[in-house]
């Protein structure tokens, strides 16, 4: 493992994350920050009324796919923290310009080798156990389209599960939600019929 995530403290970050992503200094005016009660939350404004800045602490948008196939779903192992080694719905930040579709497409082919076309739009979750910051997780339904089955970028492996079999180490809450909720969906539904 490299020192980069040797120091890796999910400890300090998720108390980094608590106080406002560490920000101590105005990025306008470079003023110190001063916390107030702002819309009924809890932010750090800039004491400066003719600089104005606030900090919005907002979550960082999110997105990926649910593949299945014969009733096994589609996880990689993560080769990055948190959470080396722990298994995840293949998902990732979205970037600047994209739209969440293209995250999910994106993210999909970087981690698995697969390529997908979104069938539809599955459910958006909210995710607070991720030291980093807080997401917001949009999750299509997809099929493989084509591209080879292989760990790549941030995976160390991927694999089908069947759902009655998932690994026990699931790395974020809201992954283990969503398989969940697709069981709850589609395949106790199936079940009943």
């Amino acid at each position: 493992m490299s020192d980069k995530y040797e120091r890796f403290d999910e400890q300090k970050l998720f108390a980094r994350k608590a106080h406002h992503c560490g920000y101590t200094f105005c990025p306008l005016c470079g003023k110190p920050l001063e916390e107030a009660l702002l819309d009924g939350h809890r932010r750090l404004r800039c004491p400066d009324e003719s600089c104005g800045f606030v900090f919005y602490q907002n979550p960082i948008p999110a997105a990926g796919a649910i593949i299945v196939q014969d009733d096994s779903i589609l996880l990689v192992k993560r080769a990055h923290p948190p959470r080396i080694g722990w298994w995840c719905i293949p998902a990732g930040f979205m970037e600047w310009s994209e739209h969440p579709e293209q995250t999910a497409v994106r993210e999909v082919r970087e981690e698995t080798g697969l390529d997908i076309k979104l069938k539809s739009f599955f459910e958006v979750y909210t995710g607070v156990d991720d030291p980093r910051s807080n997401a917001v997780l949009l999750l299509y339904l997809a099929d493989i389209v084509g591209g080879t089955l292989q760990a790549s970028d941030d995976a160390l492996e991927v694999q089908f599960f069947p759902f009655d079999a998932l690994p026990g180490q699931i790395a974020f809450e809201s992954h283990r939600r969503a398989c969940a909720d697709y069981t709850r969906r589609y395949r106790q539904m199936r079940s009943e019929v």
